[in-house]
């Protein structure tokens, strides 16, 4: 009988380790795949990366730092909707006069800057000095106008972040 319990037991251990690391597997290639969706966002709009520098910095198109700057008021909401992504896809599209793949690629790229940049909080007022840098006092108009579709998703009301971040953009166009 100890003989039987303990094959019992080791058949359990062989199980339960090899389910682990074919969770372990799966994970990686999961993480692999959206360095690979962000590579290939970056491609798509001509992002090169310096490693010297922080990747704000090498923004060239306005559009990607629209994108970020949408994505992180997003996410300064409390409890982001699934309406209010569906509504950033749509304003991001027309604002931009992108299709729906682009303004999917941008918003992956979009939520990378957010973390490189450390969150929304610090992503906002960089991204929106380098907005008003490479694009001008034109690129406001667009970028309020996908917020409002943002915040026309949710109840409307602003939070104490998402105001704040909106002072951050006032300030980096100077209005």
């Amino acid at each position: 009988m100890p003989i039987i319990l303990a094959v019992i037991g080791a058949i359990g251990a062989v199980i339960y380790w090899s389910m682990r690391a074919r969770h372990a597997a799966d994970a990686g290639r999961e993480l692999l795949d959206v360095a690979q969706d962000v590579k290939a966002a970056a491609r798509r709009f001509g992002f090169k990366r310096n490693t010297a520098r922080h990747p704000v910095e090498d923004i060239e198109d306005p559009n990607i730092a629209i994108a970020g700057i949408a994505v992180s008021f997003l996410e300064l909401d409390d409890y982001p909707a699934q309406e209010q992504r569906h509504a950033m896809l749509r304003a991001l599209q027309n604002e931009l006069r992108i299709n729906l793949t682009a303004a999917e690629e941008l918003t992956v790229l979009g939520r990378w800057m957010m973390t490189e940049c450390n969150g929304p909080d610090a992503a906002i007022p960089r991204l929106s000095r380098k907005l008003h840098k490479i694009g001008g006092p034109g690129e406001i108009t667009p970028l309020m106008e996908i917020l409002k579709s943002i915040l026309a998703a949710s109840d409307g009301d602003l939070n104490k972040k998402q105001r704040d971040a909106l002072d951050d953009v006032k300030r980096a166009f100077k209005l």
